[in-house]
């Protein structure tokens, strides 16, 4: 028998019932292969040991050392890369299915982790700007910008922020499978909310945190 750790959520992804008049727009989670690649960094830590591989047959070719220590190197090397792979990917995929994004008529609302389970609650009336970064695989993200006297922890709240930007950290969902329609939702929503919105659809990076509330922006 399957247990579900979320079956005290009266939706799924929120832990309570939506106000009245409040509507549940969109929820999404990320793709865990997309979140290995972007935010795990998989491909570049396979790279890595596949450097450490092929140098290390350089050097055992060019000392002329004999074969059998030179592949069981390689192969003691391979295996630490596969292993370090093979957690990075776990971890993504444990993460993805304990993730939920989820846009209202009023907020988002981002329910994370894999130890603690933590939800975070963003009313529209706290977001600056938001954009969107296409990534690997099909997905994207949404990267939000705070007001300037709200403030998230990056280390508590990573993976689920924009990278790099620490000082002031951006909330984001992360590699979502249908991030421009989930961006088009949140523009939509903001609009009904706010008569603005700073939803920027850009294939490059998102939106930056410049971009003020005012600023409509095309999808």
């Amino acid at each position: 028998m399957s247990h579900d750790d979320f079956a005290f959520e009266p939706i799924r992804g929120l832990p309570a019932l939506l106000p009245q008049g409040e509507e549940l727009l969109w929820q999404g989670i990320p793709d865990w292969k997309a979140l290995a690649i972007s935010a795990y960094h998989v491909r570049k830590v396979a790279i890595y040991f596949l450097v450490l591989v092929l140098w290390r047959v350089g050097i055992g070719v060019n000392e002329a050392q004999a074969l059998t220590a030179v592949l069981l190197s390689c192969v003691w090397l391979a295996a630490l890369g596969a292993a370090a792979v093979g957690v990075l990917a776990l971890l993504a995929y444990l993460t993805a299915r304990y993730t939920i994004y989820s846009i209202t008529s009023q907020r988002v609302i981002l329910r994370y982790g894999v130890a603690v389970s933590m939800t975070m609650n963003i009313p529209f009336d706290l977001l600056e700007s938001a954009g969107l970064r296409k990534r690997a695989l099909g997905t994207g993200d949404i990267a939000m910008s705070l007001r300037a006297d709200q403030r998230v922890g990056y280390i508590t709240t990573w993976p689920h922020v924009r990278p790099g930007y620490i000082a002031r950290p951006q909330p984001s969902f992360r590699a979502v499978a249908d991030a421009e329609r989930a961006a088009e939702v949140l523009r939509t929503a903001m609009l009904a909310h706010a008569g603005s919105s700073a939803i920027r659809v850009d294939s490059g990076s998102p939106a930056p945190a410049g971009v003020g509330p005012r600023t409509a922006a095309a999808a």
